[in-house]
């Protein structure tokens, strides 16, 4: 017993007698905690709350040079004044109490975080930015340094697996998106609180995404799902597809202006000689997409020199023509997405499937090859704003072709859904609209429908609908087109 306990004391003391491991230089101490390795603190390369903003653009850029995961700790306000580009493999991480603030130390400038492929037009991949808080600071400006119709606060163009999670933006300008992406595959966005003038979430032409549990209080836009777009909105045309926005929240603000949620649609044609063109047509040339980049004042253009420059903006009889992609597409447009527990509490038309025809853009150039926006699916939508007994607040404003969709298990007041057509076409197509297990609370007789597109052809069908007041009655105008109706809702019920 004796010789155990001499050999225990023996080890213990050995156990003292050896030291105790250093901190390698991969895995640096800050604020008594290790970060762990391969990691990279960005204060390692002068990022600071005590430096200019030039200073920290330069620090953050040198510090997301080295790809992986870089990690903002330190709690306070960093100036920041310049754009920070991200490259490949990158995971910018920014810690509580870690805010952003943008400042034109050296003149004004647009994004604060762009991936660097969007200069060069090539493809970026496993992106992400984690935490940021930003303020503007009214540093709010569009200078299409990096690619023309690009002016997101944070913006990617051209990527693959992006992902921005915990985005706080509470004085978005009037010029600026908070966050945009263009040319994508595999995008997340989730937890987002975004407020101010501009767009929220502005989306380009992409597919596979996920926009969830966001807050949004916007003059404009809260989501943008902006296939086609003015010249100076998206840098490239195309579809979105496959997609998910879910758990979103609108809420009540006293500016009306915009859709929770644009849908916006467009297609062009060929150049061919002698054609009128306007300000952000597009036509397509020699293997290239090409858009007119002028001034919004209603002039109209002849064309007789077909584009063919390669990049940048040449001025052909008096257009200016921008090169906007080398694939070529002729429509752009939205298909197979839901919408699911989305919260309405700002009084406005609330989805929007949209075509733009004034000076600023046609979204649809006469002639060109329809482009139908398909396979929409609404689920748990509810309308909190309050039942508007005189003035009702649209629940979808539709001026584009749509081939169906479905609303299920939502809340609606005296919210229409209204057929618009802005001369855009002639022919709008069918449409079939199916509600299932819908609970209507107006109080008194609504319209349901309204038909303004001649020729237009609608099928309703509601079923397992709740009606809460004994005073609602739902009606359609099918106006000069033709809607037929399957319905278990008083007033349509046959």
């Amino acid at each position: 017993m004796v010789n155990q306990l001499l050999t225990a004391a023996a080890c213990f003391l050995i156990l003292l007698s050896v030291p105790l491991p250093a901190f390698s230089s991969q895995s640096p101490v800050h604020r008594n905690k290790e970060i762990p390795a391969g990691f990279t603190d960005a204060a390692a390369f002068g990022f600071s709350p005590d430096a200019t903003g030039i200073e920290n653009a330069s620090a953050l850029q040198k510090a997301v040079d080295q790809g992986g995961t870089v990690i903002v700790s330190r709690p306070g306000t960093y100036r920041i004044a310049a754009t920070v580009y991200l490259g490949s493999n990158t995971t910018l991480r920014f810690g509580n109490a870690v805010f952003l603030k943008k400042e034109p130390e050296e003149g004004p400038f647009s994004h604060v975080f762009v991936n660097k492929g969007a200069v060069s037009r090539t493809w970026d991949e496993h992106l992400a930015i984690e935490g940021l808080n930003l303020i503007v600071n009214g540093v709010d400006v569009r200078l299409f340094r990096e690619a023309y119709g690009l002016h997101g606060q944070v913006a990617f163009l051209r990527v693959r697996d992006v992902r921005v999670t915990g985005f706080r933006c509470l004085d978005l300008g009037p010029k600026q998106y908070g966050i945009q992406v263009c040319t994508f595959e595999d995008l997340t966005v989730q937890d987002a609180v975004i407020k101010g003038e501009k767009d929220g979430v502005h989306l380009g032409r992409g597919r596979r995404f996920v926009i969830r549990d966001c807050v949004f209080d916007t003059f404009d836009d809260a989501i943008a799902l902006n296939a086609h777009d003015y010249s100076t909105g998206n840098p490239e045309l195309g579809w979105i597809e496959d997609g998910v926005v879910e758990n979103c929240r609108d809420l009540s603000a006293p500016k009306l202006t915009g859709f929770f949620c644009r849908i916006l649609a467009g297609a062009w044609s060929d150049w061919r000689e002698g054609m009128e063109v306007q300000q952000s047509d597009t036509v397509v040339s020699g293997g290239r997409l090409y858009r007119v980049q002028a001034s919004p004042d209603g002039t109209l253009y002849k064309s007789f020199t077909r584009p063919s420059h390669q990049k940048g903006t040449v001025v052909l009889d008096g257009i200016p023509w921008g090169v906007v992609q080398d694939d070529v597409t002729h429509s752009a447009g939205v298909r197979n997405v839901v919408f699911r527990d989305i919260f309405l509490h700002k009084k406005r038309r609330t989805f929007s499937f949209h075509y733009d025809n004034d000076k600023y853009s046609r979204s649809y150039y006469p002639g060109a090859e329809v482009p139908v926006q398909r396979n929409f699916l609404f689920e748990n939508i509810q309308v909190l704003h309050g039942d508007d007994p005189k003035t009702p607040v649209p629940l979808f404003n539709i001026a584009t072709p749509i081939d169906s969709f479905v609303i299920s298990n939502s809340k609606i007041g005296n919210n229409p859904i209204r057929f618009v057509s802005n001369k855009a076409m002639k022919d709008y197509g069918r449409t079939s609209i199916t509600m299932i297990g819908c609970t209507f609370t107006h109080q008194g007789g609504m319209t349901l429908l309204e038909n303004a597109i001649p020729g237009k052809m609608i099928e309703l069908k509601t079923f397992a609908s709740a009606v809460l007041s004994n005073a609602f009655s739902a009606s359609v105008v099918p106006g000069e087109g033709k809607v037929s109706v399957v319905s278990d809702l008083p007033g349509l019920v046959k």
